[in-house]
């Protein structure tokens, strides 16, 4: 499932195959609807209803870009989608528009770079998108302004229990959502499956005010810099080590209580878990906890390397223990 969910196109703004996907999965096991902004909101009737309602989330959408403009030449302009550094994308082959046009992110040839353009990372108004065309009325008969572009990447398993695609973020929290819909609840449970979270968590904004849930629980992934010369807190968190409890991140003050129910559970369960070492990246949450009379939140997330980008990489380890942390979690966060 989760090959399936990655090679989906879902830029935020256009989660239209990711949705149907999830509709197509979970529509034999809960009730559900979607909102005005395009998200899934999921009710999974349990054996008893909860004293606290709960709610699990994760968002369908993909960091990408967008078609701004088409130069005389040919080349299309573009801005990005969410957060993406511009290092990752050069020479990276892209797909274009619902027709998939095959492109290729280009920049100035290195032997014409300035000294100064060497040592810094390209901006992204002097990148451009070659899709082969001669001229701006040939490239407008393939693509249009506002067309949305997606990193083209293949789903491959490396060695050791590594797995490399595009969209891991966060793809990952809606397959394990998608797996507690279909299992057998205790209790009654919401699931949002949100739009738009890459370019200012739109999507939750607009669900936690129509669930309005007293627990939050948010499925993600975030950065791992568990890199070859990087040490100590820098790393931020670690590929193998299990899933990532969030204490704080740069949007949420996570609930403390919930904090140390899910750290004490994965302990007592010999469940592997860490946190991040440093304060960084946000997810979610930030809407969920201060929207309407606010929730209680807590944030379960895969560590990933080379996050928004092409080639985000997970390991299998960690999604293993995280389905462990959620089927203990799920017998004591409703008390």
């Amino acid at each position: 499932m989760l090959k399936e969910l990655c090679m989906l196109n879902g830029t935020s703004g256009d989660e239209g195959a990711v949705r149907e996907f999830i509709i197509d999965n979970i529509k034999d096991y809960c009730d559900y609807r979607v909102d005005a902004l395009g998200s899934v909101i999921a009710f999974k009737k349990g054996r008893k209803a909860p004293a606290k309602s709960v709610s699990f989330n994760a968002h369908m959408d993909e960091v990408g870009f967008i078609v701004t403009d088409v130069t005389d030449e040919g080349y299309l302009r573009f801005s990005t989608v969410g957060g993406i550094d511009s290092r990752v994308c050069l020479d990276r082959v892209v797909k274009i528009g619902k027709n998939g046009v095959n492109g290729v992110i280009g920049d100035k040839a290195a032997h014409l770079l300035e000294k100064e353009e060497c040592e810094k990372a390209p901006e992204f108004d002097k990148l451009l998108i070659d899709i082969g065309a001669t001229s701006k009325d040939e490239a407008l008969k393939y693509v249009s302004l506002g067309d949305f572009v997606y990193f083209e990447s293949d789903y491959y398993e490396l060695a050791n229990g590594f797995i490399k695609a595009k969209a891991l973020d966060d793809r990952i929290g809606c397959m394990l959502m998608i797996e507690l819909i279909k299992s057998d609840l205790e209790y009654d449970t919401t699931f949002c499956f949100n739009v738009q979270e890459e370019v200012g968590l739109r999507g939750s904004k607009c669900t936690s005010f129509a669930v309005q849930s007293d627990i939050a629980v948010i499925l993600e992934s975030t950065t791992a810099a568990d890199l070859d010369g990087v040490s100590g807190s820098d790393r931020v968190c670690v590929l193998g080590m299990g899933p990532v409890i969030s204490f704080m991140d740069r949007r949420t003050i996570y609930d403390k209580e919930l904090y140390r129910l899910a750290t004490d559970t994965a302990k007592q369960e010999g469940i592997k878990a860490q946190t991040k070492t440093a304060i960084a990246g946000g997810n979610d949450s930030g809407a969920i906890q201060s929207s309407g009379a606010g929730s209680r939140v807590l944030a379960i997330s895969l560590p990933c390397r080379y996050i928004h980008s092409a080639a985000s990489v997970v390991k299998q380890s960690d999604i293993d223990e995280t389905r462990k942390l959620l089927k203990a979690l799920l017998t004591k966060i409703y008390d």
